[in-house]
């Protein structure tokens, strides 16, 4: 949204957003009954988290909640409802959604708010290829309920009702960056070198996880979903956030991204139920955030526990502003939003 533009909820501002406006609401009730007709339950999860999630380069916004005598605790508006949803899966919840307000600081642009709406949602006992179907099927309810064939964005177009494309990080690179990347899944200096080859330079410093970041993005990202959607699944184990290691080969992990228009709308998870695991790639996160953040964000020992009870499960969180405005052919993610922030112009 340009500075200069009139606020949102100008009449004029207002009225060419209204149109968008409707469409999100006829998205959600589409997905809302969808999810019902599987035999999902809706949850309400809390906002008010102890820990906001465990990833580096996530940020998450800080408040305090004090007593009565003035005692202070430090409390984060969750990056998402993972933590909160899967203790719900200890608890003994079997099918859940949860259209969930989020927070997430350092995250600007046409594609990014500071408060958004995730749609997350699990299915115990059940494979990834299940929520990857999910997936499929909420981008083609989404464009029904616009009164739409494809999703569109940036003069891009995506047919949702196509088969979609099945795509390995391995095949990816090599496609889309011309870089072997299974030799070089623990080799930084060797990927980094890659990386160079294809046009593509990084700090000198940068780990190997930076390396992969930039050719993902600049490379790959943008020539993902275009047409027809495209799963991006089988992620090297080092980005394998909160899933589980592939069990034929632990190199990678059970992990996908969902790709419309060369945008991300959804990343899934056969989840991980080590607690062991959990806790050590969490300490290593947060290590890394305070070596380039200067910051860590304490571990929720309630949430370790609930993965160590919590069944076999798979999971996935969408950006439903993300694809309300694929659907709706918005310009921008403000366009979707009922009441944005509107930060542009003030100091």
């Amino acid at each position: 949204m340009s500075p200069d533009a009139p606020a949102w909820w100008s009449p004029e501002a207002h009225a060419r957003r209204r149109g968008f406006l409707a469409v999100r609401g006829a998205i959600k009730a589409s997905m809302r009954d969808w999810f019902g007709s599987e035999g999902f339950t809706e949850t309400e999860c809390g906002q008010l988290q102890y820990s906001p999630g465990n990833e580096a380069h996530l940020h998450a916004f800080e408040t305090f909640f004090v007593t009565e005598n003035g005692r202070r605790t430090p409390l984060y508006l969750h990056t998402s409802p993972e933590f909160a949803m899967k203790k719900l899966l200890a608890a003994g919840e079997t099918r859940i959604f949860d259209f969930a307000r989020a927070f997430r600081n350092r995250e600007t642009g046409v594609r990014h708010a500071p408060e958004f709406t995730m749609l997350e949602w699990y299915r115990a006992g059940e494979s990834i290829e299940a929520v990857m179907a999910d997936a499929a099927q909420l981008a083609r309810l989404a464009a029904k309920a616009a009164g739409t064939t494809l999703l569109n964005w940036k003069g891009a177009s995506c047919d949702p009702f196509a088969p979609p494309e099945y795509l390995t990080l391995v095949e990816a690179f090599e496609r889309y960056a011309g870089i072997e990347l299974e030799p070089l899944l623990t080799d930084a200096a060797g990927l980094a070198a890659a990386a160079r080859r294809a046009g593509i330079e990084t700090p000198r410093d940068a780990s190997w996880t930076d390396v992969f970041s930039a050719i993902l993005v600049t490379l790959i990202e943008p020539k993902l979903g275009q047409g027809r959607l495209t799963f991006l699944h089988r992620y090297p184990v080092s980005e394998a956030a909160l899933s589980r290691p592939a069990p034929d080969d632990p190199r990678f992990a059970e992990r996908f991204e969902l790709y419309a228009c060369g945008a991300e709308l959804a990343n899934g998870y056969r989840e991980l139920t080590d607690p062991v695991l959990l806790r050590a790639r969490q300490m290593q996160e947060m290590g890394l955030k305070q070596q380039v953040y200067g910051e860590r964000y304490p571990l929720d020992e309630d949430f370790i526990a609930a993965v160590g009870a919590m069944p076999e499960a798979s999971g996935v969180a969408l950006g439903f502003d993300r694809l309300v405005m694929l659907a709706s052919g918005a310009r921008e993610i403000s366009d979707v939003l009922w009441t944005p922030l509107g930060l542009e112009g003030r100091p």
